[in-house]
């Protein structure tokens, strides 16, 4: 028997832990390919040669009164457009990501969407093979503080 799939609504609670987030509300949205980071104030930088991404999240929703720096390797970058079609030059990471009681490493685009409500959009790319969505429900997978909280196995490359 192959593994068992999660039921979740359309929106959920999740952590990006390698990015020390505090969990975010999240819109699973199924019939997006990949998914994405709300971000702002994108930097490229190296460090031991490698090339890693530090930017900028306000971590709630309708809220810019905090913001969060984090930085992460570089996995490519996405050449996309944007809502307007015009062209989006944005960087892609693999992180770790917590949701109830699972874990799972997931490739993020790293862009501005400051005037979109959620922070985190999980493409079916993210999900496909672990969730079950329902489209009329919302947290079925409990609340912020329902997620596990074991520090997370870095994410595979």
């Amino acid at each position: 028997m192959g593994k068992e799939h999660i039921a979740t609504g359309w929106q959920e609670w999740a952590r990006l832990p390698e990015l020390g987030l505090p969990p975010l509300q999240t819109k699973i949205d199924s019939g997006r390919q990949t998914s994405t980071l709300h971000a702002f104030m994108t930097e490229e930088f190296e460090r031991d040669e490698q090339v890693y991404v530090r930017f900028c999240i306000h971590p709630k929703q309708n809220d810019h009164s905090d913001a969060i720096m984090c930085e992460a390797p570089i996995l490519g970058k996405y050449e996309g457009t944007n809502k307007h079609g015009d062209p989006d030059n944005d960087y892609l990471i693999r992180t770790t990501i917590q949701m109830g009681q699972q874990q799972w490493p997931v490739e993020l685009v790293i862009t501005n969407m400051d005037d979109m409500t959620f922070r985190l959009l999980l493409g079916h790319s993210a999900i496909d093979g672990r969730l079950i969505v329902d489209p009329a429900a919302t947290f079925l997978l409990g609340g912020p503080d329902d997620i596990i909280d074991n520090p997370p196995q870095k994410a595979e490359k």
